[in-house]
């Protein structure tokens, strides 16, 4: 069974792109964090969030890599199972549905906890209740329709934004060195395992990547989007924190869990604290509409593979929007809400988050090394492999530090997530993955073209936007010829001609003097290692394409280099200014960089085919699509 190729509407533009990964950063990390990671390591917390920040790095390049290569919905799900397969993707896609739907109830929790510092007096029940009101109005926003969704999350981000500024200014005149020091009372063991508590502050930046299928120019705007948030956010939490260490007091601050409402108090006053209070609310509404929108993109995703009943991949046709995935990811955050306690499922979603990292970036080590033509992301990973493998290293020593009972509830859901494969997946999908790809590669030089290989081309093309011509369908119906061997170019045009003879009702013997001919009017050797016959032909409105590559090279002449790219053109005369297009669009397409290396490393001659028609050449209807 293959995947459901129908795609979901592009209307979220590059602010509100940026409002979703900015509004799924600030949260409890910023409004609560702060005093608990104070108590631990005191003022020296700054330097805390700022590794945290830096380890936060690797995966926002694996994934800036990933989603412009393949924009999905699903996100961290997608880039797995397409990477290390469905097994993989079955336990990715439930540990970051699980994950970010935890988080989200966090979220929640943290709505209801304003409204209990007014109504004391309603407990416990009225923060789960007042949360569960606030998961029932996000879910009707985002049922409603993406675009709503996206506008709502662009006006709660800009006034937070626009609060924590305020705070900034006001408070930087008012800062007191004195306040930092000592700057390490509980040395620096205490400062490492601090940042690996704050590390989930920055968490939610690459869940944009969950509704790339939604976003216009993704391979620009998801990108543009996720490095804005991460510099101005890494920025506000830097600023902040500051701010609250120098102005309130050590013994205050210590395990408060309104650190950021303190200082904004002893800076502007109840005004101050009120403000505060306000931005923390809209903090948690946008890390909570935010998390909905991501969330319920992953059992969308899913189903459309395979990994879930087909009908979790129900698209609204109307509003465009998963409202299945909606309903069934509102309905288990009201769940947790409802039937659990919090703090230890908020950890064990930061473990959750820790390890898809890992596994994101075990993904992009795959697909580079795999080579698939279709696989070409806008924007690649610098310093690759290194960054991914460190990153790994790291993510997996966090993991040990987070205790034994996220471990654990992290090791029950993988655990589920291997047998709901083994009993209802395992015989439903057939998928290729990049994986298998790699090592049927390693190991044999002769399989069938994989699912993932056309989906990845059909993926580049959406992506760019691209519309084939009358040169591209010419040669997605022609002949790919992958010589193997030297030969002369008149062994060659022998070749070319059998194939072509058939297809235009010529004699092959005449078709091969007339490349002769042509060769010997002059060379058709155009640069080192490329030559392109051509020859003219009967008819009317005729005109053929023939690829060729040749590793070991044709001998057009004993005094020039083998050539081992050739493209054949055969046209009618009435196909002149067709002729001269087509010599243009070679033109560009040989010159597009890495042409010559991914041309001679091509496994087979689809993947000959797939270099020419995902070339980034201009396109255009001249000559008509015959």
């Amino acid at each position: 069974m293959g995947p459901n190729t129908t795609t979901m509407k592009r209307s979220l533009s590059a602010l509100e792109l940026y409002s979703v990964a900015a509004g799924a950063m600030i949260s409890s990390g910023l409004f609560v964090l702060p005093g608990l990671a104070f108590a631990v390591a005191g003022p020296a917390m700054l330097v805390s969030y700022l590794i945290a920040a830096l380890l936060m790095i690797p995966a926002m390049l694996s994934k800036a890599e990933l989603v412009t290569a393949m924009p999905r919905s699903g996100g961290n799900y997608f880039f797995v199972e397409r990477s290390l397969g469905p097994l993989f993707g079955t336990i990715a896609g439930f540990l970051d549905w699980m994950a970010v739907a935890l988080k989200t109830a966090f979220a929640m929790v943290g709505i209801g906890g304003i409204y209990y510092l007014f109504f004391p007096e309603h407990g416990v029940l009225g923060i789960k209740l007042v949360a569960v009101g606030a998961t029932l109005l996000f879910m009707v926003v985002n049922l409603i329709s993406v675009k709503h969704s996206g506008v709502l999350q662009v006006v709660l981000v800009m006034a937070l934004i626009a609060i924590l500024g305020v705070v900034v200014v006001a408070g930087l005149p008012r800062v007191q060195v004195r306040q930092f020091e000592p700057f390490a009372p509980h040395g620096w063991q205490a400062v490492f395992a601090v940042a690996g508590m704050v590390f989930v502050s920055y968490g939610g930046l690459t869940k944009v990547t969950a509704v790339a299928e939604e976003a216009r120019d993704p391979g620009r705007n998801i990108p543009l989007a996720m490095f804005l948030a991460y510099i101005t956010i890494s920025l506000a939490y830097l600023l902040v924190v500051y701010v609250t260490v120098g102005t309130v007091g050590a013994q205050e601050l210590a395990g408060s869990l309104t650190p950021i409402g303190l200082g904004a108090r002893n800076t502007l006053g109840s005004f101050g604290a009120y403000l505060v209070l306000g931005a923390a609310g809209l903090a948690f509404a946008t890390t909570g509409n935010a998390g909905i929108m991501a969330a319920s993109r992953s059992p969308l995703a899913m189903s459309r593979d395979g990994l879930l009943p087909r009908w979790l991949s129900h698209t609204n046709p109307s509003r465009g929007t998963p409202d299945r995935g909606i309903l069934v990811t509102s309905g288990f955050i009201i769940s947790v809400l409802l039937a659990f306690s919090i703090e230890d499922l908020v950890k064990s979603a930061s473990t959750m988050m820790i390890l898809m990292f890992g596994l994101v970036n075990l993904s992009v080590i795959i697909m580079r090394t795999s080579r698939i033509e279709g696989y070409r992301p806008a924007f690649r990973s610098p310093l690759f492999p290194w960054i991914q493998v460190a990153a790994i290293t790291v993510y997996g020593f966090l993991i040990v530090e987070m205790g034994t009972i996220p471990v654990l509830f992290t090791g029950g859901f993988i655990l589920f997530a291997l047998a709901w494969y083994l009993l209802y997946v395992q015989h439903r999908i057939d998928n290729g993955s990049a994986l298998i790809y790699l090592v049927k590669k390693i190991t044999s030089h002769h399989f069938d073209r994989f699912h993932i290989e056309n989906e990845l081309r059909s993926i580049s093309l959406e992506r760019d936007s691209v519309e084939f011509d009358r040169f591209d369908h010419l040669v997605r119906d022609g002949v790919i010829l992958d010589v193997h061997g030297s030969i002369s170019a008149r062994e060659l045009f022998q070749r070319v001609s059998a194939e072509l003879s058939s297809r235009i009702r010529e004699d092959e013997t005449t078709l091969v003097e007339a490349f002769l001919e042509r060769e010997r009017v002059s060379s058709t050797v155009v640069a080192p290692g490329l030559a392109i016959p051509h020859i003219i032909i009967g008819g009317e409105g005729s005109f053929h394409v023939v690829l060729v590559r040749s590793k070991e090279g044709v001998v057009f002449s004993e005094l020039a280099p083998p050539v081992h790219t050739v493209f054949v053109l055969a046209g009618s005369m009435d196909e002149r200014n067709f002729h001269l297009r087509a010599l243009m669009n070679i033109a560009q397409i040989v010159q597009e960089e890495g042409f010559e290396a991914r041309w001679l490393d091509a496994r087979n001659a689809e993947q000959l085919r797939d270099i020419v028609l995902l070339s980034t050449r201009q396109r255009g209807t001249a000559g008509g699509a015959r």
